[in-house]
């Protein structure tokens, strides 16, 4: 696929997207956003691809949307039916909220607005220990975006992500990974071989039909109303990978003390859990 303001690698299994506007310290622009939506299209429907990792280009991993149109930047006009625009960041969240595959963040500089908000829909996240992160919203007279006000207090709590908000400071990686937001912290130069090393564990020996089960679960159940619903959506999954061949591969695998081959896949193979489950309409 060809991009234009990001790239695109895969290889043994892991897809790579990289953020490609270091002279602008990979600021997101809407051809950006539109491109990021585009690379998790195709990460999804490639059965090569087993799980993303996300990072950015030079120094930063993205310094938040591009302001170079100046104080306009967010005055965005209501259409002539009277609708709101879409918020473009948000777009891109749920784009990667509704990834089939397991999603590593790899922060390798500053990652501030949607730079800081588009990470939150993403499985793990590690950081440079040159990372710093803000979310400067209230800085700017706006409000939070890219679903953050969802997502934030569901990964660091309500108190901690309301400081962060209402002050829009600066904080480094020690700090964020200290609050939960980041899993590990490590030097530059280690930092992607270190993404790569866990997408790899991540894959290693798994079904790829459980694992897309696996984190639709997770991330569907934090909104759930009560844990019968995970109950009804778990059993439903039981039934469905425990009648199939990933699940005789894996225990006789594991009986017979060798690896597993898993041939079920993402693309031809994932059983509905969730019937009749319809993501909310913007209106």
């Amino acid at each position: 696929m060809q991009f234009e303001t990001i790239r695109l690698d895969i290889a043994d299994g892991i897809a790579t997207i990289t953020l490609d506007r270091p002279d602008r310290l990979n600021a997101c622009s809407i051809e950006m956003k539109d491109e990021i939506i585009r690379a998790f299209d195709h990460t999804d429907d490639s059965d090569e691809v087993r799980a993303v990792i996300v990072t950015g280009s030079g120094r930063a991993f993205c310094a938040g949307a591009d302001l170079s149109e100046g104080g306009s930047r967010f005055d965005v006009p209501i259409d002539d039916e009277g609708n709101v625009p879409r918020d473009g960041g948000g777009e891109m969240t749920l784009r990667i909220y509704d990834s089939m595959k397991p999603v590593i963040a790899a922060i390798n500089g500053p990652a501030v607005g949607v730079g800081a908000t588009m990470l939150l829909p993403m499985d793990i996240r590690l950081a440079s220990e040159t990372a710093k992160f803000a979310f400067p919203f209230t800085r700017r007279g706006i409000v939070p975006e890219s679903c953050s006000s969802w997502f934030l207090p569901r990964v660091v709590g309500v108190d901690r992500a309301l400081e962060w908000l209402y002050t829009g400071r600066l904080f480094k990686a020690e700090e964020a990974r200290d609050a939960g937001l980041l899993r590990a912290v490590y030097p530059p130069d280690e930092l992607l071989g270190a993404a790569r090393a866990l997408a790899a564990q991540i894959i290693d020996e798994t079904a790829p039909v459980s694992m897309a089960l696996t984190r639709q679960l997770v991330w569907r159940m934090l909104s759930a109303a009560h844990p019968m619903e995970a109950h009804i959506a778990e059993s439903r999954g039981l039934r469905a990978q425990g009648s199939s061949s990933d699940a005789y591969e894996g225990v006789t695998s594991f009986l017979q003390k060798r690896p597993p081959h898993f041939t079920r896949t993402v693309g031809s193979d994932m059983p509905e859990i969730f019937p009749g489950w319809q993501p909310p309409r913007y209106a």
